[in-house]
């Protein structure tokens, strides 16, 4: 459907300026509810209390911090009875973790963390999390435990380790203290790593309750009274509001990876290398330079060893060098080297948050491959001479389609051309099927002459 164009307006066919506004205005509202999420529920009232729902599952990390603290925000607002955070982590980062204690902690309603389903384990920091809920609960076959710290720069001497561990364990002590829990348990799982079943946590005062679903969670927590700020927690006959973490939050979250922010990063250099060694549409280039933002915005909200960050630059820079030098490899094994170096050590996570051998080992065959062979052969095919304009015609070998008297038609490189002979003196005309050779250009006319007998063309023959 075309619009009109305006009154008196000339030329295509233009959107009117109304219609542009409405449409800004309707992407600026997406971007909005994209941004905040779906609405908070209304207001509860005394006859249905509402008890919000969320389930989070992964690595602690930046982008799951600012959700859960935004929930509990909304939460409150909402006037909700209680948010329910069924949690299965292995653990993350500690400043993540710290962001999520701090909004469970000033949050005005009751904060649950239910480790959930079957199977689920709360390790690390999932500890300190449930440490500062008001209700902490887990269900049947799940595990909470090892929250000793994890040296986020390499060996830690005794002093620092000490220093780190202390700390750790004063605040996880504070934190089951204020819930009145286990203190002394919750501070030897930070000295000692131990860690225990849903069965003996509950033995040992270290959660609330062990609940074999939600509803029977729900069932047994309606009438808790919370440690820490002398809430009752009330859930008999209330409503669930599922709330989902929105689609580009799960986004950042898969960005944040360690893993796919390094291969993003790799992937967006490939692109732009390959770009300036073969200019073509820039499609290369304009994908290669859209997943180094991404990637960029990726390490920003991780922890980066800028020492293995230029590790990695330095091996993008061996692999370059090595398209353009012919270092019969060498190149080509120093950046391997310093690229599988720089990965190691491009993040200060625990081990099992790092860019493992799984993904380094293919990084470094593949851009052995690409800047060895894909990047270089790109720049070799560079170098050669332009060809196939009608400058380029002359030295070629033609056929003659036409009788040339002095004028006709011949066949050059698969095309047909017109042509004129170039030495009037020569027997004419030069008759079809006849082999010639070009000899001038004017303007979008060849000059041909009959070829000398013994001469070679420079371009090869031209088939009758």
């Amino acid at each position: 459907m075309k619009v009109p164009a305006p009154s008196g307006g000339k030329g295509e066919p233009r959107l009117p300026l109304a219609a542009i506004a409405q449409l800004l205005a309707l992407l600026l509202v997406w971007a909005c509810y994209a941004a905040l999420g779906p609405a908070p529920a209304a207001a509860q009232t005394e006859s249905h209390p509402q008890v919000w729902r969320t389930k989070v599952t992964g690595t602690v990390d930046a982008p799951l911090a600012g959700y859960l603290a935004r929930t509990i925000g909304r939460a409150a607002e909402a006037g909700a009875a209680a948010l329910v955070i069924e949690l299965d982590t292995p653990g993350g980062l500690d400043s993540a973790m710290r962001q999520i204690i701090q909004a469970e902690t000033e949050a005005p309603l009751p904060v649950v963390v239910y480790v959930s389903p079957t199977g689920a384990r709360s390790a690390s920091a999932g500890v300190y999390i449930m440490m500062g809920a008001d209700v902490s609960a887990m269900a049947p076959q799940t595990n909470l435990g090892a929250a000793q710290p994890v040296s986020l720069t390499g060996e830690m001497d005794e002093a620092m380790r000490t220093k780190v561990i202390n700390d750790a364990a004063a605040y996880m002590r504070g934190l089951a203290e204020a819930g009145g829990r286990n203190a002394t348990w919750a501070e030897q799982a930070v000295r000692e790593s131990v860690s225990l079943t849903a069965t003996e946590a509950l033995e040992q005062h270290v959660i609330d309750l062990v609940a074999r679903d939600f509803d029977d969670l729900l069932h047994q927590m309606d009438g808790f009274a919370t440690a820490a700020k002398g809430l009752v927690v009330g859930t008999a006959g209330a409503g669930v509001v599922e709330v989902e973490m929105p689609w580009w939050e799960r986004l950042l979250r898969v960005i944040a990876n360690p893993e796919i922010a390094f291969m993003l990063l790799l992937v967006g250099v490939y692109g732009v290398v390959f770009e300036l060694s073969a200019p073509g549409l820039g499609v290369s280039g304009v994908l290669g330079f859209v997943c180094i933002l991404v990637a960029l915005y990726g390490l920003q909200l991780l922890p980066v060893n800028w020492f293995g960050f230029a590790l990695v630059l330095l091996a993008l820079a061996f692999y370059v060098a090595e398209a353009f030098v012919a270092s019969f490899g060498l190149l080509a094994v120093a950046g391997t080297v310093c690229l599988v170096l720089g990965g190691l050590l491009l993040f200060d996570l625990p081990q099992f948050f790092r860019v493992s051998w799984w993904v380094l080992g293919p990084a470094a065959v593949v851009s052995i491959g690409f800047f060895g062979f894909v990047v270089r052969a790109a720049l070799r095919d560079r170098r050669k001479p332009a060809r196939g304009g009608p400058e380029d015609m002359v030295g070629n070998v033609a056929v003659v389609l036409t009788p040339l008297a002095p004028q006709g038609q011949v066949r050059v490189r698969g095309q047909i051309w017109s042509a004129f002979v170039a030495e009037p003196a020569e027997a004419l005309p030069v008759e079809p099927g006849e082999v010639v050779e070009v000899v001038s250009l004017k303007g979008l006319r060849l000059g041909v002459r009959r070829m000398q007998s013994g001469s070679l063309p420079e371009h090869g023959t031209e088939k009758a």
